[in-house]
């Protein structure tokens, strides 16, 4: 994502709050069903088309409902507004317990492009621990819904054959140093890129994504990363506190194909 020349607009406080305890919890080696993980992601789904909490199953020990990097009340938040989704896709992490849906509402009142990610405790995919949304509209970088829905809606994210997979560990390492790149020199060059691979940034297309990289020049890392890892369909995406260039709300997904990276995604907010 090239962010350079935005850099001295951001303040260099971190607002955020942290929740990273929370995920250690979460991140434990649970082993859930792909089944049950796109069942709930479907009923989030249709939450957040109708602006309506009743149809999940929300843990009633320990929920935490988080948007853009803040434990915020998810009775107001962007999952309380109903909005016509042009476009919805989901990946399942079976060892995490947990998927990540994105969703383009481009034709509605108010564009969203929103990255969720839902946790679940343990191997107990019957209740929602966490959703953890960063949630895109008017004035986030780069944004511009209807464009970002017309470049990837042709996209291909069909399941993996077995010798186009990678396992989790290297997709993981992927997603790390695309974060990297920004406070170290090495890290675009770590990564495969793939010749044919396509970056969308909101209202920016990049072919092939590993052109005009960033190659460190910050001393802040990207932190507070959550992950979720699907080896089925090669993906890996990680929501994190883009701190690099200053303190903003993001996600960054990342596809390989054989072992080299097809297509990357970024939603990222300002301001919020």
């Amino acid at each position: 994502m090239m962010l350079t020349r935005f850099a001295n607009v951001f303040d260099e406080g971190f607002s955020g709050i942290v929740v990273t305890l929370g995920l250690q919890i979460f991140s434990v080696q649970a082993q859930c069903t792909r089944e049950e993980l796109l069942a709930a992601a479907s009923n989030y789904i249709v939450a957040q088309t109708s602006g309506s909490l009743s149809g999940l199953s929300l843990s009633t020990d320990n929920f935490t409902y988080q948007e853009n990097n803040e434990v915020a009340n998810i009775s107001t938040g962007v999952l309380s507004q109903p909005l016509k989704i042009d476009l919805n896709r989901t990946s399942a992490d079976v060892v995490g317990c947990a998927s990540y849906t994105m969703l383009i509402s481009a034709s509605g009142n108010t564009p969203y492009v929103i990255a969720t990610q839902l946790r679940h405790a343990g191997e107990d995919t019957s209740s929602i621990a966490m959703i953890d949304t960063i949630a895109a509209t008017t004035g986030s970088l780069f944004f511009n819904a209807q464009r970002t829905l017309e470049y990837i809606q042709g996209e291909n994210w069909n399941t993996l054959n077995e010798d186009q997979r990678v396992d989790r560990d290297e997709l993981k390492r992927v997603g790390d140093a695309y974060l990297d790149m920004w406070t170290d020199a090495n890290a675009a060059d770590s990564i495969p890129w793939g010749t044919d691979c396509e970056r969308v940034e909101g209202s920016m297309l990049t072919k092939p994504c590993g052109a005009s990289l960033p190659r460190g020049g910050s001393t802040r890392p990207n932190g507070n990363r959550r992950y979720v890892i699907d080896e089925t369909i090669g993906s890996v995406d990680v929501l994190c506190s883009f701190d690099s260039l200053g303190n903003m709300p993001d996600s960054h997904e990342v596809r390989l194909e054989s072992g080299k990276v097809k297509y990357v995604h970024t939603v990222t907010v300002i301001g919020s």
